[in-house]
């Protein structure tokens, strides 16, 4: 059921693919549609983040949970949803207004984050995949233990990363960054239920702060109207 790891990170995670954890992780995606379920975001789409943001590329990793579980929204990249989709998810529009808070970025018409994927954003959910109006439904399947992989991946990288960790299950990716040279910055998740906690967080402009530190370019967080 698994499509195949983008070129980008196919080398680094073909140890992964044949592990047993992945298989039995690809048998219950199999299971789960021959039993009438819709899983989230469609097959095409559950490695978007690597296809759009190759390993050479990640200057910044920003971990979510898992996908929108409303079909039409997840497309790969946590928090983004296609550029038709309207209204936007929740939070989505909270993480619009931070940016506003912190940075006087507009608020866009749609909620496509592909930009912020062609500037070295990696855009990753704990769990890749979602049961149809089921949140978590796909939790503790083996995608933490693949998405951990990735993160150890990146922190092994030799030039500063900024991880975005939002949201308890996020931060506990903390203990998988052991490099110095690296910043985390870690915050509420902006749903709803602890938007009270991310607002105020300034992570858009303490991202830049980081990377500028290290000599590198800043984020261009503005996301274009379609």
């Amino acid at each position: 059921m698994l499509p195949p790891i983008p070129p980008g990170w196919r080398s680094l995670l073909k140890g992964e693919t044949g592990k047993p954890y992945y298989r039995a992780l690809d048998s219950f995606l199999a299971q789960e549609l021959a039993d009438g379920q819709t899983i989230l975001p469609a097959r095409k789409d559950i490695f978007n983040a690597l296809a759009a943001t190759s390993y050479e590329q990640v200057r910044v990793l920003l971990v979510g949970q898992d996908p929108y579980p409303t079909p039409g929204q997840a497309h790969g990249l946590c928090f983004s949803v296609q550029p038709t989709v309207r209204p936007l998810p929740f939070s989505l529009r909270n993480v619009y207004r931070e940016l506003r808070e912190d940075l006087g970025c507009q608020i866009p018409n749609n909620g496509y984050l592909k930009p912020w994927a062609g500037q070295g954003i990696l855009m990753l959910n704990t769990v890749l995949t979602v049961r149809a109006h089921k949140a978590n439904s796909h939790q503790g399947r083996g995608w933490e233990r693949f998405t951990d992989r990735m993160i150890e991946l990146v922190a092994e990288k030799r030039t500063r990363v900024v991880f975005l960790l939002w949201g308890r299950e996020a931060q506990k990716k903390q203990k998988l960054i052991a490099q110095s040279h690296h910043a985390v910055i870690m915050c509420a998740h902006p749903s709803p239920l602890s938007v009270r906690k991310f607002s105020g967080c300034r992570c858009f402009s303490h991202t830049n702060k980081n990377l500028a530190e290290a000599g590198l370019a800043p984020i261009d967080w503005q996301i274009p109207d379609v």
